[in-house]
C-alpha cells in the first residue's frame, strides 16, 4: 500500500545531513512541524514550519522536558487510516495527520562516555523522541518513520525515488531499523543504572557484517561489532570468522607487552613470539620457534613495520598482518599478495574491554576481561634459590605468555623468546611433554630457559621432567595443598621459583 507524505514531524539532536532531507521535503510540498532548536533550524533555511505548541494548544512545560508528548501530536501519527471509530475521533478532536516522524535521539551513550555527571546524564535520557520512534515505527502502515540520523541517507534516497510516496514494505524496514534503535537506547541506559548489580545481561549492538561462513563453510556467520572503530584495513580479502578469532588473540595478547615485540598466533595460540630491539629480529626471533605451524598464521607488532621487516614477513604466507603502522615501501612489499589483510590497529588498550561474553546452553557466561599482568613486584620466591635477572625477565615474559594460551598450558621461554608451548592439554605435564618435544624438534637449547604454567603444580612430576631438560626457573600461581613438594624438589636441585598468586585459566 503507497502512502504519500503530506506532513512531516521533525525533532533531531544531530542535524548534520537533515539540510538536503529538508530541501527535498519542501521540494514536495510537505508541510513542516517541529519544536526548538530544529524549529529554528528549518526555518533558518527559510521553510515555513508550525511549532509544536501551536498543534497542541500547550506550551513546552518542565524545562523543555515536555513538548510533544500530547494526544494531538501521538494521536496524529498513531491513528489508524482505515479505522472509522479512528477516524471519527480525529476529526472530533481536530487532530492533524501526521505522515512522516523524523527523530534523532539525545546522546545518552556518548554523554556517559564523556565522563559527564549524573545530572548531565539523566538529562540525556530521551522521553518524547523515544515515545515518537515507538508510536511511528507501531503505525508503520500508515506512518514513515526515521529514527536516528543513520538514516538519513536511506530516508533521502526513498524520497527522491518514490518522490514522497513510500511502500508498506518500505515503511516496515524503516520501522525495524527504529526499533533497533530504542532497544540499543533502552539497552544503554539500563547498563548505566546496573553497572554495579548485573542483575541482568542486555547487549546491543548496532552494526551487524555477513561473514562469508562460520568456523566452518556448513556454518553461517555474523560479526556484531564495530571493526573499524579498531582497525583500519588497508589491503586484502573480507576478513573471515576465524581471521577475527585470530585477530583477538592476538591484539590481547600483544597488548600486555611493552617492549618492541612481535607474534606470530594460530588458532588462538602464539606459535612464536619475541621481544628485541627492532621488528625484523622479533620477526626472526619469534618464527624460529617454530616456521611449521607459522604458515597460514597473522602476524602482529607492537611498533611500526619498516621496509626490512616487511622484506622478511613476506617470505612466509601470512593471512593478516596487524601493525599500528607501516612504512610506505614496506606496504609496496606487504601489498605484493593480494589476498593478504593488512590491518592497522588503532588502540593498543587493553582495558577498554571490561567484559567477555561466551553462549553455552541456554545461556551466556559473563566475566570480566582478564586485564591483569605481574611484574616484578608481584613475584613471591619461593625457593632458596632466587632467579637471576635475565630469568626474572624471562620468567614475566612466560607468564604473559601462557595467560594468552589455551588450558592446560606450559610456555618455555629463553633470552625474551618463545622457544615452545604446550596448549590446550589435559594434563599439565602432556603440556610440558608437548613444549619439550617440539623446543627439540627446532633445535633449541633448553639448558638455561625457564618454564610458566598457567594453574598450579598439584605435584611435582613437572618440574622434575623441566629440570630434567635443563630449564633453570619456573613460574607458577601457586595455590596447591601440595605446593611445597615441588618447592622441596627445586632446593633439592637448584631451580628457582616464583609465585604469582594469580592464575590464568584460558578455556
Amino acid at each position: 500500500m503507497s502512502q504519500k507524505i503530506q506532513t512531516a514531524l521533525v525533532s533531531v539532536y544531530h542535524k548534520e545531513g537533515l539540510e538536503e532531507i529538508l530541501q527535498e521535503l519542501n521540494y514536495l510540498r510537505v508541510k513542516f512541524v517541529s519544536t526548538g532548536g530544529t524549529r529554528d533550524f528549518i526555518e533558518s533555511l527559510g521553510y515555513e514550519c508550525e511549532a509544536v505548541e501551536d498543534v497542541s494548544g500547550y506550551p513546552s512545560i518542565l524545562g523543555g522536558r515536555v513538548k510533544t508528548l500530547h494526544p494531538k501530536i501521538f494521536g496524529g501519527i498513531l491513528y489508524r487510516r482505515d479505522n472509522e471509530a479512528d477516524k471519527k475521533q480525529v476529526k472530533s478532536y481536530d487532530i492533524p495527520s501526521i505522515d512522516l516522524v523524523i527523530v534523532d535521539l539525545y546522546p545518552f551513550e556518548e554523554t556517559v562516555a564523556a565522563g559527564g555527571t549524573e545530572e548531565e546524564i539523566i538529562e540525556k535520557i530521551d522521553i518524547g523522541g523515544i515515545s515518537l520512534i515507538r508510536g511511528a515505527a507501531k503505525n508503520h502502515k500508515n506512518v514513515l518513520i526515521a529514527g536516528s540520523r543513520h538514516q538519513y541517507k536511506p530516508l533521502l534516497d526513498l524520497l527522491k525515488e518514490g518522490k514522497g510516496e513510500s511502500t508498506l514494505e518500505e515503511r516496515a524496514w524503516f520501522a525495524k531499523e527504529a526499533f533497533k534503535v530504542t532497544s540499543a537506547y533502552d539497552t544503554a541506559i539500563f547498563r548505566y543504572f546496573d553497572q554495579d548489580e548485573g542483575s541482568a545481561l542486555r547487549l546491543a549492538f548496532d552494526e551487524a557484517k555477513p561473514l562469508r561462513y562460520g568456523e566452518n563453510p556448513h556454518q553461517k556467520g555474523t560479526f556484531y561489532g564495530n571493526f573499524n572503530q579498531l582497525f583500519e584495513q588497508l589491503h586484502g580479502k573480507e576478513i573471515s570468522y576465524n581471521n577475527l578469532l585470530d585477530i583477538d588473540a592476538a591484539v590481547s595478547l600483544i597488548g600486555d607487552v611493552k617492549e618492541t615485540a612481535l607474534a606470530i598466533l594460530k588458532h588462538n595460540n602464539a606459535c612464536g613470539m619475541a621481544c628485541r630491539p627492532t621488528v625484523k629480529e622479533a620477526w626472526e626471533a619469534a618464527l624460529a620457534a617454530d616456521p611449521v605451524s607459522a604458515f597460514g598464521g597473522i602476524v602482529i607488532t607492537n611498533r611500526p613495520i619498516d621496509k626490512a621487516a616487511a622484506e622478511a614477513i613476506n617470505e612466509i604466507f601470512f593471512e593478516v598482518v596487524i601493525a599500528p603502522s607501516y612504512d610506505k615501501d614496506a606496504l609496496d612489499i606487504l601489498f605484493q599478495k593480494k589476498n593478504r589483510i593488512i590491518l592497522i590497529q588503532k588502540s593498543k588498550d587493553n582495558t577498554d574491554r571490561p567484559f567477555q561474553y561466551r553462549s553455552l546452553l541456554n545461556g551466556v557466561l559473563a566475566q570480566e576481561a582478564n586485564v591483569s599482568v605481574q611484574t616484578d613486584a608481584d613475584l613471591r620466591v619461593a625457593t632458596d634459590k632466587a632467579p637471576s635477572a635475565q630469568e626474572e625477565e624471562d620468567l614475566l615474559f612466560a607468564n604473559i605468555l601462557v595467560k594468552h594460551t589455551k588450558s592446560n598450558a606450559i610456555v618455555l621461554v629463553k633470552n625474551r623468546q618463545l622457544i615452545a608451548s604446550g596448549t590446550g592439554q589435559t594434563s599439565r605435564v602432556d603440556a610440558l611433554k608437548q613444549a619439550i618435544e617440539k623446543a627439540k624438534t627446532f633445535n633449541f637449547d633448553l639448558k638455561g630457559a625457564v618454564m610458566a604454567s598457567d594453574a598450579f603444580f598439584p605435584f611435582p612430576d613437572c618440574v622434575e621432567i623441566a629440570h630434567e631438560a635443563g630449564i633453570t626457573a619456573v613460574i607458577q600461581p601457586g595455590g596447591s595443598i601440595r605446593d611445597q613438594e615441588s618447592i622441596d624438589y627445586c632446593n633439592r636441585n637448584g631451580l628457582a621459583m616464583v609465585t604469582t598468586g594469580v592464575r590464568h585459566f584460558k578455556h
